[in-house]
């Protein structure tokens, strides 16, 4: 009876462990995301919002005070100078946020494990406030709010790629009739990267997806775990993704 119960106490214990030895950041952003788009306007869930156009000026409120808006933000306000960091926390629609903590989840997870919890964190903070404030500095004279963790998620797949290059990725392509098929992560992150990309140098400062932070971002991550993990082994791991309408 006593040897049952020590098994199963280190059973607990183990099983203890290796949750605190996971994606608790991964986790972390993911949950932290969510809670804040659940509670906001945009989710519809919440009451306090009212509905309606009700609902529509309070969306446009809170996008302007937690986003981030690039003819203010050099403009010296301590505010102002805040908001590339909330603004990571804060999403525009239901396709918006799945999209991002889908990614978010998929090459997160890894990566983390690979920089260590605290590199991981400040990495991913930093590189999303640089995305979303080199966004902000092209587009210096545009009124229109910028939010999401795309930036940030971004600078996530540009570390995958560079940390993870022969890792087989399970992609779903539009042009091939969505079907699942497993290739490198190497050509899928780069194909994503250079539809980005194209997107833009197409894409005008008015609303729409900030394809600019996403470029900026991607660059940053594969720099930085370059110059960071250039000589050490990279290590070859399974992965599976989703690539198509779903981007961050």
């Amino acid at each position: 009876m006593l040897n049952r119960m020590i098994v199963r106490w280190q059973a607990l214990r183990e099983g203890v462990r290796d949750a605190v030895r996971g994606p608790v950041v991964v986790h972390a952003l993911i949950a932290g995301c969510c809670a804040v788009f659940l509670l906001g306007p945009a989710s519809g869930l919440n009451p306090a919002y009212g509905t309606g156009e009700r609902l529509l000026e309070a969306g446009t409120a809170y996008f302007r005070r937690w986003g981030v808006v690039p003819d203010e933000l050099f403009t010296g306000s301590g505010r102002a100078l805040l908001t590339p960091l909330t603004a990571l926390f804060v999403h525009g629609s239901w396709l918006h946020l799945l999209g991002n903590m889908l990614f978010l989840y998929v090459f997160g997870v890894m990566t983390q494990e690979r920089m260590g919890r605290p590199e991981f964190l400040s990495f991913y903070v930093c590189t999303g406030y640089l995305a979303l404030a080199a966004y902000a500095a092209a587009n210096a004279s545009s009124a229109q709010t910028l939010v999401g963790a795309s930036g940030a998620i971004s600078a996530v797949l540009g570390a995958f790629l560079c940390l993870f290059p022969r890792a087989r990725v399970t992609s779903l392509f539009p042009f091939l009739l969505f079907l699942p098929l497993r290739f490198p992560a190497w050509i899928v992150l780069l194909f994503w990267f250079g539809l980005q990309w194209l997107a833009a140098h197409r894409a005008g400062s008015g609303p729409g997806v900030a394809y600019l932070a996403h470029v900026v971002g991607f660059s940053l991550g594969f720099v930085y775990a370059w110059v960071r993990y250039r000589r050490t082994t990279r290590v070859r791991r399974p992965a599976t993704a989703t690539e198509g309408d779903s981007q961050p």
